[in-house]
């Protein structure tokens, strides 16, 4: 039996239905590519390799007495902020961290729905950089380009699924981190309703701004994944209306009216989109034109929306820097930005209470837009270490360059999916968002689907050295 690692989410499943292959098969192919990359991609801080493959016994043995879950039995894997039990929720940092005593909701509603979770994959230091680096555990490398980052904060998940090594997998997004990271590793990467996914062990994660939510090569993956994990902890506070995401993939969108915003929310840095960033995201705009949609530039109005930004996303720096058990090993940026948290603590209600207001005003652009489409970063992805030694403000000068679009939809809290939007000259992958106002995702995933279908972003592979073409990268 044999089963393409790059089949994805959907085909694995249906192909473990059809008795085609088995999840004993499917999680030690998993693993053996796990193994045979790690030197290179790099793309996991911990393999749970023995328990994976108890698991996925046990999977068969319900799949053979008929048992049927919508995700019996495929391998996925976990960013490394999320609780498994178990193992250490190291979320990018060294140190001597204990293993988490009970599963993270999402981890618990995957688990539910029949997945082996396979590892927890790198993330930067406390999720901070759209890089995923650090002397804890490394750099992780993009599949597309091994000198060049996947992205962060959820770089390993993307790459472990952008190099075939996982099917989908489970991602955050604080500022960005789900969206950049599959926009530069040519994948779909949905960023949900803040509340859509559950963030426990914390009822309100990084003062609102992160929310979980998939990374996978096609927007079926990523939508079967998302509703999968979906459902909050009896402990949480947002809980928006249910929807049916593999449901909305298969739906025509139908009409609608698409605002194209090339110029960023107000940064102070001077960014303009990349050359080739424009160029991409302009000829996805031209493709959703043909697809029968009215699509015209537009500039909506964020206002002084960072201003609300950064004291909830240091202070979030600072609560989790200050459960680390020797603080003294974290980076020295993250030591300094938790220092900044500190002191802006005390704007963080009053950043908190504006929300409602920096919704209304960005709503009401919603008045004569259905989605709202962005380049999903400013640049390509950057080469490894190029924010090596820089001091805190430089790497936060740095990011804010490269990375504009993403963060004000932390700020709201609403639903974003990122898209493959093609390749510069040099082959680095290039990606774009489309935004809508709050509980929209399934209007957008609708959409990225239709796009999806005329440009069959899936088909094209990483043209790495890793042997990922080779014959034994297929499942034995």
């Amino acid at each position: 039996m044999s089963t393409d690692p790059f089949g994805g989410l959907v085909e694995h499943v249906r192909a473990l239905a059809a008795g085609e292959t088995t999840s004993e098969a499917l999680v030690t192919g998993a693993l053996a590519r796990i193994e045979a990359t790690q030197s290179s991609v790099n793309a996991f801080r911990t393999v749970r390799a023995e328990a994976a493959v108890e698991e996925a016994r046990a999977a068969d043995r319900r799949l053979a007495a008929g048992d049927r879950l919508p995700l019996l039995g495929v391998p996925v894997a976990v960013k490394d902020d999320t609780d498994v039990s178990g193992v250490p929720t190291y979320f990018g940092c060294a140190g001597d961290i204990p293993p988490a005593a009970e599963d993270g909701e999402a981890v618990r509603r995957l688990r539910a729905a029949g997945a082996v979770i396979v590892g927890k994959t790198n993330s930067c230091e406390l999720g901070q950089w759209p890089f995923t680096e650090g002397p804890a555990f490394g750099a992780t490398r993009n599949p597309w380009a091994d000198g060049h980052t996947p992205g962060g904060s959820s770089g390993g998940s993307a790459a472990a699924v952008a190099a075939g090594l996982v099917p989908a997998a489970l991602g955050s997004d604080g500022a960005g981190s789900i969206r950049i990271p599959a926009a530069w590793t040519h994948l779909v990467g949905i960023k949900p309703q803040r509340g859509r996914v559950s963030v426990h062990p914390y009822n309100d994660c990084f003062q609102g701004l992160t929310v979980n939510g998939p990374l996978a090569r096609t927007v079926a993956d990523a939508a079967l994944l998302l509703d999968a994990a979906s459902g909050p902890h009896p402990e949480e506070a947002y809980r928006p209306a249910a929807i049916d995401a593999s449901a909305a993939a298969r739906r025509e969108p139908g009409p609608l009216r698409i605002a194209l915003a090339l110029r960023p929310p107000l940064t102070l840095t001077g960014t303009r989109p990349h050359p080739e960033v424009r160029r991409a995201v302009t000829a996805l705009a031209d493709s959703l034109a043909r697809l029968g949609h009215h699509v015209e530039e537009a500039r909506p109005r964020y206002g002084l929306i960072g201003l609300s930004f950064l004291p909830r996303a240091a202070t979030g720096i600072a609560e989790y820097a200050d459960r680390h058990p020797d603080p003294a090993l974290l980076d020295p940026r993250t030591r300094s930005a938790a220092r900044s948290g500190h002191r802006l603590a005390r704007l963080v209600r009053a950043a908190r209470a504006r929300e409602a207001a920096q919704q209304r005003r960005i709503g009401a652009f919603f008045g004569g837009y259905d989605v709202l489409l962005t380049p999903a970063t400013a640049a390509p992805p950057p080469r490894i270490g190029d924010f090596d030694g820089f001091s805190a403000r430089r790497t936060d000068i740095g990011i804010a360059a490269a990375c504009p679009y993403a963060w004000p939809w932390n700020v709201l809290g609403w639903p974003g999916v990122a898209v493959p939007a093609g390749f510069t000259a040099d082959g680095l992958p290039i990606g774009a968002q489309v935004l809508g106002p709050a509980g929209s995702e399934e209007r957008l995933i609708s959409l990225a689907a239709q796009l999806e279908d005329a440009l069959r972003w899936y088909e094209k592979r990483p043209p790495s050295s890793y042997g990922l073409a080779a014959a034994d990268w297929t499942t034995p």
